[in-house]
């Protein structure tokens, strides 16, 4: 498209050299938006632009026409005039025989909003990732680095994309240590809570949204939404010991009783059953990874539930049959013989298996969870130990009762009790 007549009149009067005419350029740059009808203003500008790199100009010159070009470019809040000119512009810096990186990166951040704001986040992804930050030209602070490294790490979390995402959390890890700006801490910790959500590390997500929910920066309402996905993702968590700790906490935390997830949290952290109605009702605030299919065919969701119930049981019972576990759990026994082995061996439940007979027996106290730890041993005479004890017992009851009734009715112990 031909320029506008105004701004081609101004161009054709300029001379040959364009460091003498850098205050002319400027000045039309300045006056775009008056000179140029809105129909025409991209080419304007690019007219503009493909003049003045015609003429050879020099580094100070260009500096300085780039910083009136950019200003120019800011002012026409225009997102497709910013992409169709930002990345001619760019192409053409590109061609240069001196590097302007500033400006480039400038130009980059422009390019990369108008598509954040068009919801093009592959695009200002690519285009952020495009800045260049490791030259040894153009020195780059670590929170300047961080700045865009968290844009990208976003762009590509709103796609879905948590592989690409994660590459530059795990760049973000190197020099977070030296960025003091609360925003960027905030949107990196977030960023990392969403990668490991999104890779079911549920409990490591977990810890992350429950530290966010505290951060004051956040809004209450953003803080109520960010401490419910830390219950979410701490409920979907393998069950074991380290479940229990971010349970704990959460179930502690008194802004937890607001929440509609509050009452599946408490059965899970007092080592409750969870009925099928009550799995449902919290599903239907989950999202789609959340709910995706795992290896075994099960969902995730349900694997979570159906280990959380098999603890359940350990609590109520000290030894059980496997058909009437898989009856409890809602699986057949040869599935619920395999889960109470994986949960054995990897140290998230106490206890030993009778494989023959078909039973599985409980211990007392709280997994490790360290892989092999949860496998008791088998004492000689343990059992019988036990049966003495609990009879023994009993049997002080007995003699209790029988000592404080001879206390209050003499006469009808002495007349009623057995020589």
């Amino acid at each position: 498209m031909e320029p506008s007549p105004k701004v081609a009149a101004a161009l054709a009067g300029a001379g040959s050299v364009a460091d003498e005419n850098g205050p002319l350029y400027e000045s039309l740059l300045a006056d775009i938006q008056t000179l140029s009808p809105p129909a025409s203003t991209a080419a304007d500008l690019n007219a503009v632009f493909d003049s003045f790199f015609g003429q050879g100009p020099g580094v100070v010159a260009t500096r300085s026409f780039l910083n009136a070009f950019i200003a120019a470019l800011k002012g026409i809040e225009k997102e497709d005039l910013w992409i169709e000119v930002g990345n001619r512009a760019l192409d053409i810096l590109a061609t240069q025989p001196s590097s302007f990186f500033d400006a480039a990166a400038t130009i980059y951040e422009l390019v990369a909003t108008a598509h954040e704001n068009g919801e093009d986040f592959l695009s200002a992804a690519k285009a952020l990732a495009e800045i260049p930050l490791d030259s040894s030209q153009r020195k780059v602070s670590d929170a300047d680095k961080a700045r865009v490294w968290v844009r990208i790490a976003r762009n590509y979390l709103e796609i879905g994309d948590d592989a690409a995402a994660d590459t530059y959390v795990n760049k973000l890890k190197n020099i977070m240590h030296t960025v003091s700006d609360p925003d960027l801490n905030l949107h990196f910790r977030l960023s990392q809570a969403r990668i490991q959500d999104a890779k079911r590390d549920f409990l490591f997500a977990a810890q992350r949204y429950h530290e966010i929910s505290f951060f004051p920066a956040v809004a209450e309402e953003e803080r109520i939404h960010t401490l419910s996905m830390a219950v979410k993702c701490a409920i979907l968590a393998p069950a074991g010991p380290m479940r229990s700790r971010i349970l704990g906490r959460l179930y502690k935390d008194e802004r937890a009783a607001q929440l509609g997830e509050f009452g599946i949290l408490e059965k899970m952290f007092l080592d409750r059953l969870l009925s099928p109605a009550e799995v449902d009702k919290f599903a239907e605030g989950l999202q789609p990874h959340q709910l995706a299919t795992t290896a075994d065919g099960s969902t995730v969701l349900a694997k979570a539930v159906m280990e959380h119930n098999l603890l359940g049981v350990s609590r109520l019972y000290d030894n059980i049959q496997f058909e009437a576990l898989g009856s409890l759990l809602g699986l057949d026994a040869d599935k619920a013989e395999e889960t109470t082995a994986r949960m054995i061996e990897q140290g998230r439940l106490v206890g030993r298996m009778d494989q023959l007979e078909g039973v599985v027996w409980f211990e007392g106290g709280e997994a490790s969870g360290e892989k092999g730890s949860g496998r008791a041993e088998v004492a000689a005479g343990k059992e019988m130990r036990r049966w003495d004890a609990n009879v023994e017992s009993l049997a002080e009851e007995v003699e209790n009762v029988v000592s404080s009734m001879q206390r209050e009715f003499p006469s009808f112990v002495a007349a009623n009790l057995a020589a």
